[in-house]
């Protein structure tokens, strides 16, 4: 089950950055000219055919699993298309990607996905209070992607007429407003943690790797915070992928907070 439900996920953001990449052949040219597309590694044609395979096994793999998995995958296809491709092309103002990027990775992925996978391993529908605090943390992450992935494409958006929140106010801006929200994210979750520290008088293992893991990477956050130069395209593209590292560190986290001894 781990592995198809890998297996789907990979195809799924294939599919959906596949397209992406496609429908922006033009605005990559000037922004990420070293991407397959762009580059002329792989023609559009070619790049078609990958992504509606990705598509094809990422909802043969869901409909097998599940007709729920099967409707929430395909909803979250159809998010990524939309947010690519005309008529709409919610990738045009930084409203419509915040809402797109977060319903997917937010919502869709976290709780429907672990409803679906709770249900089929373990009869149940509740949902964990450390699912819940999770979600919340993925969705003001998500908000932030969503103004962060466009620091280091601002030429070729302005360009062709994107209105990213860079664009429509200032990097500066846009930085500074998504460290304010992801750091309120991770003191709501310390917060949380700590409440739970101290309403119990035997606090569990996985209370506290969560929370002094958190108290970590706020950290580590703050430091990285103060390593972006926004003059320097160099520095924003390394800035950028630093920020992925605590996307997926806090997964990892509540992972090992899961796997931690009682």
């Amino acid at each position: 089950m781990l592995l198809l439900a890998l297996t789907m996920g990979i195809a799924c953001n294939v599919f959906i950055v596949g397209i992406n990449q496609i429908a922006d052949v033009d605005i990559d040219r000037i922004n990420k000219p070293y991407l397959p597309i762009a580059s002329g590694a792989l023609s559009v044609r070619q790049a078609t055919i990958i992504a509606c395979a990705a598509l094809a096994v990422c909802l043969g793999i869901a409909s097998f699993i599940s007709s729920y998995l099967f409707a929430i995958i395909a909803l979250a296809a159809g998010i990524g298309w939309a947010y690519s491709m005309p008529p709409l092309h919610l990738k045009q103002h930084h409203l419509s990607a915040a809402v797109a990027i977060t319903t997917v990775r937010g919502v869709l992925v976290n709780l429907g996905g672990f409803m679906v996978f709770n249900h089929i391993v373990n009869r149940s529908l509740v949902l964990p209070e450390n699912v819940k605090i999770l979600t919340v943390f993925i969705i003001v992450f998500s908000i932030v992607i969503s103004w962060f992935k466009d620091l280091p494409d601002v030429k070729g958006d302005a360009k062709y007429r994107i209105r990213t929140l860079a664009i429509l106010y200032s990097p500066r801006t846009a930085v500074i407003a998504g460290h304010l929200l992801v750091g309120a994210a991770y003191l709501f979750t310390i917060g949380m943690k700590y409440a739970d520290l101290r309403a119990s008088t035997t606090p569990s293992m996985e209370t506290r790797v969560l929370l002094y893991g958190h108290v970590v990477l706020l950290a580590l956050f703050i430091i990285n915070a103060f390593s972006i130069r926004l003059g320097r395209y160099t520095s924003i593209r390394k800035f950028y992928k630093r920020f992925w590292w605590f996307f997926f560190a806090e997964y990892l986290l509540y992972l090992a907070a899961y796997l931690s001894p009682v």
